[in-house]
């Protein structure tokens, strides 16, 4: 375990065996899931932040806010980046991930052309 430099000096910190074990469980179980799960639970999560960003809810007294397309075009390069480079890697969510891209960029480029019309 690594020590914790405080003012007074370094410190050990000492942890309940209790813990400890919940700690090496929670490693375990973790170890137990395929990445390829977890890589696309991130990706999930970058497609949320690019629809909180598409779809922005409505000002506090009703009125409509646009999309916010800057930032909602970073979420969709990075889960594009995301999926492009690992595709097939990503199986057995590869194939819902990319359409997932892809329509985002569809409402990007969409929301995009409403903006500036």
């Amino acid at each position: 375990m690594s020590t914790i430099w405080t003012p007074s000096g370094e410190h050990q910190p000492h942890e309940e065996p209790e813990i400890e074990q919940e700690l090496r469980q929670a490693r375990a179980e973790l170890a137990a899931v395929p990445v390829a799960d977890i890589i696309a639970n991130h990706a999930i999560g970058l497609w949320q932040l690019a629809m909180l960003h598409l779809t922005p809810d409505p000002a506090p007294d009703g009125t409509p806010v646009p999309p916010r397309l800057a930032e909602a075009g970073l979420a969709i390069d990075a889960l594009g980046a995301l999926v492009d480079t690992l595709g097939d890697r990503l199986e057995p969510h590869a194939d819902t991930l990319r359409e997932a891209v892809t329509q985002l960029r569809l409402a990007y480029v969409q929301l995009g052309a409403h903006r500036d019309a």
